[in-house]
């Protein structure tokens, strides 16, 4: 070994003072994160007091409804008319069935396109 690497290799105090530096500036970054959060939490509205929490309506709880919905009907091209663009169909919406009997799947059939049922046949 040479007289220049032991020299090279013996430990310096500027090392040891570069990595306390270090340390310093990352405890100071620490605390000014910190700092800076008590400010934009001190920004904010206060939270709201029990009495301004929402409260059940005097009816009481509302409750689900569940009713059967159908489509309405698209509109039929007349005969010898040109067909309807996208554009000129509405938002179709759905109405109140008047059956109350949920439709099921079809016996046999799965219910999903891939799931291994025999399917309607």
């Amino acid at each position: 070994m040479s007289t220049a690497t032991q020299q090279l290799a013996a430990p310096s105090g500027l090392l040891s003072l570069g990595m306390f530096l270090v340390g310093v500036v990352l405890v100071a970054m620490l605390a000014g994160s910190f700092w800076l959060g008590a400010r934009i939490k001190l920004r904010e509205p206060p939270r709201p007091r029990p009495e301004e929490q929402p409260h059940l309506p005097p009816e009481g709880p509302v409750h689900e409804v569940r009713e059967i919905r159908e489509p309405d009907e698209v509109p039929r091209m007349p005969e010898g008319g040109r067909p309807l663009t996208p554009y000129e169909l509405t938002n179709m919406q759905t109405r109140t069935s008047a059956s109350k009997a949920r439709r099921r799947w079809s016996p046999g059939s799965s219910g999903s396109f891939g799931g291994g049922g025999l399917g309607a046949h």
